[in-house]
């Protein structure tokens, strides 16, 4: 069995939810689980790859402390990726525990945070622990108290190894019929590329300046009224649709070397391409010739293209993904 914790606290000496997460993570050994502890202030340049690390995990406990309001930034990012980057596929047969200390006012409310949270990205939440401490030395000298927390810890235990079931929540439902186009449809190991991606501050950085340029190419290619000769790539854009059923999305493509940007309006079974001003596109994309050349050849996928950083793109993420399955290139091994 292995259990994983997430801390998303600051750290501090005084946080009585580290004392709690210790005694837990000592309980937990003598049951002979393997322990291991992930203190996300220690990974905030990373956190959106932290998601990743549940893929041999049975159960997880989400700690935190309420030191003003709510239950931090660190762990809220945390949640955050889970939902955007994490294995949706997996986090259903996870187990999670809150663990809420609070030392001025809302434990209850964090730790009710932290359930509804893992409830809606389709985990199963367990009981929880949390408690107001005043005085720490107070708090660790009170046996009943530490009597509480190896309790939890056992519990936890027993939930995990006899696969408990919980009844259905009304936020599953809410997941299913109302979140449900929010997060992003990626499979697990676009997931975890995008991940790591989104943590590499470099790349970000490169992302944000392509799409400054993007945006500056795009406004002065509206302001020129030259024409386009024999209108390259449009056959071949043409020659490789596949309509998709109840599809309907814009594109409008920045070429280098092309003083117009190209034009690509889908709806269902009918494709129009021109060459013009349009401003009302779902995606904008700038590629290079030769990285066009090369998708259009069958060397790479759009997809990969704009992961690496040849291509840039702003606008709606699952309407470029769409470009794989709307052009059907045989990719090249």
């Amino acid at each position: 069995m292995k259990v994983k914790i997430y801390y998303g606290g600051r750290g501090l000496l005084d946080d009585p939810t580290l004392y709690v997460v210790t005694k837990m993570e000592t309980v937990l050994k003598e049951l002979r689980v393997d322990v291991e502890r992930f203190n996300i202030y220690e990974h905030k340049s990373e956190i959106a790859t932290l998601p990743q690390t549940f893929k041999d995990a049975d159960g997880i406990i989400l700690a935190t402390t309420v030191e003003w309001l709510g239950i931090g930034g660190y762990m809220q990012q945390f949640l955050d990726a889970c939902w955007l980057y994490g294995d949706k596929s997996k986090i259903p047969s996870i187990y999670m525990q809150p663990i809420v200390m609070s030392t001025t006012y809302g434990e209850r409310e964090g730790e009710m945070t932290l359930s509804n949270a893992w409830e809606i990205l389709g985990g199963s939440p367990c009981p929880g622990l949390c408690g107001y401490v005043d005085d720490l030395a107070t708090f660790k000298m009170n046996e009943d108290y530490n009597l509480i927390i190896e309790k939890k810890a056992e519990s936890l235990y027993r939930v995990i190894s006899q696969k408990v079931k919980n009844l259905p929540t009304s936020n599953q439902a809410v997941k299913q019929s109302v979140l449900r186009t929010q997060s992003l449809n990626l499979t697990p190991q676009e997931s975890e590329q995008l991940s790591k991606y989104v943590s590499d501050d470099t790349y970000v950085k490169k992302q944000k300046e392509d799409i400054e340029e993007l945006a500056s190419m795009y406004k002065n290619l509206l302001g020129r009224d030259e024409t386009i000769e024999n209108e390259p790539y449009t056959d071949e854009f043409k020659n490789h649709f596949v309509p998709q059923s109840g599809f309907s999305a814009s594109y409008l493509f920045l070429i280098e070397g092309i003083n117009k940007p190209l034009f690509i309006e889908i709806n269902n079974a009918n494709i129009d391409i021109s060459y013009g001003k349009k401003d009302d596109a779902d995606v904008v994309v700038k590629v290079s010739t030769n990285v066009l050349d090369n998708i259009l050849s069958g060397k790479m996928t759009f997809q990969r293209a704009f992961m690496t950083g040849a291509v840039a793109a702003k606008g709606n993420f699952k309407t470029l993904k769409m470009l794989d399955s709307i052009f059907k290139l045989e990719v090249l091994a």
